[in-house]
């Protein structure tokens, strides 16, 4: 085993890495993975790529990151009054912040379970795994991630410097959700994948060919 995994956040996943010597493996106990071809099993859940597995998994936590967050940051609001402020639960700006991150975070939250919910519905009606069901998992996955990620920001900046001390609720899911943003699964260029497919789509062709 590799203790490689030396990083601001996420910590508590142990990706490690490893390496053996001189293990033989039987051919029944090997499969690539990703690969249709070597698909033993058939049920819909083995329809989905490990990437888009990891991106839906990753955009769930990113959710609970910025539940968790948002949470905390209520209940400073509700109790913390700034030397020389109001408290901040009679702040407008501070009513503002909470309001419209709340907004946020539940539109991404119904966002990502309404397509994990969609796309499994078709799966387990029997569809294949179709480039239309690709683009709507990456797309919900990465805006979800991206969406929670302004939410923890948000509630970070709001707390003050109380969201510094180690003690606090924020700095390590601060620290956790930037760590989950900068994963592949957050790529600015899957915007552009999807757009790609968007555009290159012909609902008229689709028609005349009928």
């Amino acid at each position: 085993m590799y203790d490689v995994w030396d990083v601001i956040g996420l910590n508590g996943t142990g990706t490690d890495s490893y390496s053996v010597d001189n293990l033989f493996i039987p051919e029944k106990f090997a499969a690539l993975r990703d690969e249709p071809a070597a698909l033993r099993e058939r049920g819909p859940l083995y329809k989905l790529s490990t990437n888009l597995t990891f991106g839906l998994g990753f955009a769930a936590v990113s959710v609970g990151v910025a539940r968790a967050t948002l949470d905390a940051a209520v209940d400073l609001a509700r109790a913390k009054q700034p030397q020389g402020l109001k408290v901040m639960r009679e702040n407008n700006a501070v009513q503002g912040v909470i309001g419209r991150n709340e907004a946020s975070l539940r539109a991404a939250r119904a966002y990502l379970y309404a397509t994990a919910s969609e796309v499994w519905r078709d799966l387990t009606q029997g569809s294949a795994f179709t480039d239309e069901h690709r683009a709507a998992v990456r797309l919900a996955s990465t805006w979800t991630i991206h969406q929670a990620t302004s939410v923890v920001d948000a509630a970070y900046h709001m707390a003050g410097a109380t969201a510094v001390f180690s003690a606090n609720k924020f700095e390590r899911r601060f620290r956790d959700m930037h760590a989950i943003a900068q994963q592949i699964q957050a790529r600015d260029t899957h915007y552009e994948d999807v757009g790609k497919m968007i555009l290159a789509f012909d609902p008229g062709a689709t028609a005349d060919n009928a």
